[in-house]
C-alpha cells in the first residue's frame, strides 16, 4: 500500500473513531493539528510518513477520556496501523509519539525522544493555546462540569503528575497551568514562531476577561 492510502485510511478510521468526542478532542483537532505539523515538517528534516500518521493518531483514545489509561492510546495506534501493514519500525515510532506527546508527560523523566516527535508535539500544543486553545478550554471545562472562574481558587503552580491529572480547577485557572507555559516548551523554530503570536493573544484575552470580572484577579 503506497503513503498515500496509507494516510487516507487512517484519516477515515480516526473521523469515525472520533465522531462523537468532546469537541476540544475531535476530528476538527486532529486536522489542526496534523496541518500544523505538515507546516513544521517543512522547516526540519524528519520522516514525513511518521510525522503524518502520528498527528492523525496522537488522541485516538486519549487517556482522559479512559479513566486515565495512558496505554490505550499507544495500543489502539498500534493495532490500526498493523491491520494495514504499515511497517513495524514505523508503527513503533508512532505509538512512542503517541505515548510521550501529552503536556502531562513532561512530568515524567524523559525516555524517548525524536525529531518527528518534536514536530508532532509542537502542532499539539499550538491548538492548545491562542483562540482555539482558549476555545478547548472553555469546551473542556463545560464537558467536565467545571467553573469558568472563581477568584477564592489560585492556579497551583507547582503540580505533581497526579495532581494536574486530578485537577478540577476552574478554566481560567488552566492558562497558568498549562496554556501560559507552552510558549516556552516549544522545540522548533517554526514551533516557537507561531506559538509567541498565540501567546500574545491569550494575555490580551486574560486582560479582557479580568476587565469583565467586576474587579476580581
Amino acid at each position: 500500500m503506497d503513503q498515500s492510502a496509507v494516510i487516507d485510511k487512517t484519516v477515515n478510521f480516526v473521523r469515525e473513531t472520533l465522531q462523537n468526542a468532546e469537541g476540544g478532542h475531535d476530528w476538527w483537532h486532529i486536522y489542526r493539528v496534523w496541518t500544523n505539523a505538515k507546516l513544521i515538517a517543512k522547516t526540519e528534516h524528519a520522516d514525513l510518513l511518521t510525522i503524518e500518521l502520528a498527528a492523525l493518531l496522537h488522541d485516538i483514545a486519549d487517556s482522559k477520556f479512559h479513566n486515565g489509561d495512558e496505554n490505550i492510546g499507544p495500543e489502539t495506534a498500534g493495532k490500526f496501523l498493523r491491520s494495514i501493514n504499515v511497517d513495524e519500525e514505523t508503527v513503533v515510532h508512532v505509538q512512542q509519539i503517541v505515548r510521550h506527546i501529552s503536556f502531562k508527560s513532561g512530568f515524567d523523566k524523559p525516555s524517548f525522544h525524536s525529531i518527528e516527535l518534536d514536530i508532532v508535539q509542537d502542532a499539539d500544543r499550538l491548538d492548545a493555546i491562542g483562540a482555539i486553545g482558549i476555545a478547548r478550554t472553555f469546551s473542556y471545562g463545560g464537558f467536565k462540569g467545571r467553573e469558568i472562574y472563581n477568584p477564592e481558587i489560585k492556579p497551583s503552580l507547582n503540580m505533581s503528575k497526579s495532581e494536574y491529572k486530578n485537577s478540577t480547577a476552574p478554566s481560567i485557572n488552566h492558562f497558568y497551568e498549562k496554556l501560559l507555559l507552552l510558549k516556552d516548551k516549544m522545540n522548533t523554530a517554526t514551533g516557537r514562531a507561531l506559538a509567541q503570536q498565540r501567546h500574545v493573544f491569550m494575555l490580551s484575552y486574560l486582560d479582557q476577561f479580568y476587565s469583565e470580572s467586576g474587579g476580581f484577579i
